[in-house]
């Protein structure tokens, strides 16, 4: 039996001063993916940790 889960990346993104954060979750198994982009890193992180916990 394969054991299926959430693959989770967090990116800096910059595009000349501006900076965003992008979280995304994968599912490659079912090719299904969900990201948000977020202001501050704190948000990004935020999301990131609770998307962590869900996926335990």
């Amino acid at each position: 039996m394969a054991i299926h889960r959430w693959e989770m990346t967090i990116m800096e993104l910059t595009d000349g001063e501006e900076k965003k954060y992008q979280v995304t979750r994968r599912f490659p198994a079912l090719l299904v993916s969900e990201t948000k982009l977020f202001w501050t890193k704190k948000e990004a992180k935020k999301q990131f940790d609770e998307w962590l916990r869900a996926a335990l």
